[in-house]
């Protein structure tokens, strides 16, 4: 089947890349055995870069090819723009070529943009926060004016493209030093924790831990787990321990590197990890990356074989990024019944709102209404990218009569050129344009203006009061 080819440009990353290395067009030019007018058309944006080229930059220079995929520039530009889509900017319109060559020129000088205005509009949540109190007369002592420590995080794992090969080879080490096998994973765990931790696990009864599903108690060294917790989770949550318990030094070498300031983003990103580093036991590598191609990324079917949650298997996915072996590039989101976001990833240049929710359109909330059921879709942004997604719910099982269930609408997908590969797409057409739904990454950045499911205006466009009709979409603009 036909898939259309992105054609990259990266000018501005060649010239960045040849500035670093002191070299002029000419002994670039000369290193990759082409022109130098030819060399100039690719810096100045007139020419794609072709492969055999991307290659030579490769061997010539020892550069990842990742750094010219285009797509770490892509979701930056889409930060930009986002930002500049603010009001406070009314006036200054910046085209998308432009914030792609100031992302290009200076990534530096994007990133510092995006974190001036991230602490604007923190500024922003805690001045109102504030007020809210004093109105109330609940005074200022609850105001926090630090970051938060959440957003923090989660960019921390987006940024990173969710792939910590530390992570990988430490979990690899564990199965061997434990002699661990996937027919009896949870006892080969629960035996190691014994073994090198001195740390014995209990399934306890809910009416002894009635608000709790797990506990670490350092004094007995005893862990206990709710009854009410499934069997993958009691696994996963025997694996975690092993990683917090076994690993200590290295997440402390990691949160040293992450540059987080906080002590609550510290702890929130340990714990992060150590989740990363359960789910890289449950699902090792070089085995779970070789099922997955040849079940052609049926999520249900990898979480029998690896005894997996829906969940953790489509989160485990997303880390399949191990260099020579890699698996398709996915993004992740998982949302709430009010579209709140509690968790995502990207490796495919797919870009999440940073300070917003996501496009209705996407069938990540339609799946709500038809719970644990599959559903593909094909979406298209505004800027032409399409891409494959499927979105089912999830839920935590009501235990008791008086518990309630939890659930989420979790989203997967990859690049439309992907989609072969998944059993998914089977039966679809991929290329038929009529077959994209259209979506945006939200309704204040979407400037799709006869949206009938818009629920606000775009941040940088002004609004036409009609009284004499009503168009599809709830709001009118003025001409440009």
């Amino acid at each position: 089947m036909a898939t259309r080819t992105q054609k990259i440009f990266a000018g501005n990353r060649i010239r960045r890349l040849r500035r670093e290395l002191n070299i002029t067009q000419a002994q670039m030019a000369d290193d990759l055995a082409i022109s130098t007018s030819y060399l100039n058309l690719l810096e100045r944006n007139q020419r794609p870069l072709s492969a055999q080229i991307l290659l030579q930059l490769a061997d010539a220079f020892d550069i990842s090819l990742k750094e010219f995929s285009g797509d770490d520039d892509s979701q930056a530009a889409a930060s930009l723009k986002e930002i500049f889509s603010d009001p406070i900017f009314k006036g200054l319109e910046l085209s998308n070529h432009e914030l792609t060559d100031l992302v290009g020129a200076s990534p530096s000088a994007a990133q510092s943009v995006l974190t001036l205005y991230r602490a604007y509009r923190e500024s922003l949540n805690n001045n109102a926060a504030m007020a809210e109190q004093l109105a109330n007369q609940e005074g200022t002592t609850a105001s926090n004016t630090s970051h938060f420590p959440i957003e923090e995080v989660r960019d921390y794992f987006h940024d990173t493209n969710n792939y910590f090969p530390e992570l990988e080879n430490a979990a690899e080490t564990l199965w061997t030093d434990a002699e661990l096998s996937l027919d009896n994973l949870y006892v080969g765990l629960k035996d190691h924790l014994k073994a090198a931790h001195d740390i014995s696990v209990r399934i306890m009864p809910i009416d002894v831990l009635p608000d709790t599903t797990w506990r670490l108690d350092r004094h007995s060294r005893r862990l206990f787990i709710s009854e009410i917790v499934k069997v993958p989770s009691r696994t996963f949550q025997l694996a975690l321990h092993a990683g917090l318990l076994g690993y200590q030094n290295l997440l402390d070498e990691m949160i040293l590197s992450t540059g987080l300031q906080g002590e609550e983003a510290k702890q929130l990103c340990r714990l992060g990890l150590a989740n990363y580093f359960a789910g890289a036991v449950i699902m090792p590598y070089e085995q779970f990356q070789i099922a997955a191609t040849k079940l052609r990324y049926d999520i249900d079917l990898l979480g029998q074989r690896f005894s997996s949650s829906y969940e953790q298997t489509s989160h485990r996915l997303t880390t399949l990024q191990r260099p020579g072996s890699k698996g398709v590039p996915f993004f992740f989101l998982r949302v709430d019944h009010a579209g709140n976001i509690s968790k995502r990833f990207s490796a495919s240049g797919f870009h999440f709102a940073r300070f917003g929710g996501t496009c209705p359109r996407w069938n990540i909330h339609a799946a709500f209404r038809t719970p644990n059921k599959i559903i593909p879709q094909i979406v298209g942004m505004e800027d032409g990218t399409r891409y494959f997604t499927i979105s089912r719910t999830v839920s935590s099982k009501a235990v008791g009569y008086n518990t309630a269930e939890q659930q989420r609408s979790i989203g997967i997908g990859c690049k439309i050129d992907y989609a072969p590969q998944l059993i998914y797409a089977d039966g679809l057409n991929l290329t038929e344009q009529t077959a994209v739904t259209p979506i945006g990454v939200n309704c204040r950045l979407c400037m799709r203006m006869n949206c009938n499911q818009r629920a606000n205006p775009p941040l940088n466009r002004q609004i036409s009061v009609a009284e004499n009709y009503r168009g599809v979409s709830p709001f009118t603009f003025p001409e440009l």
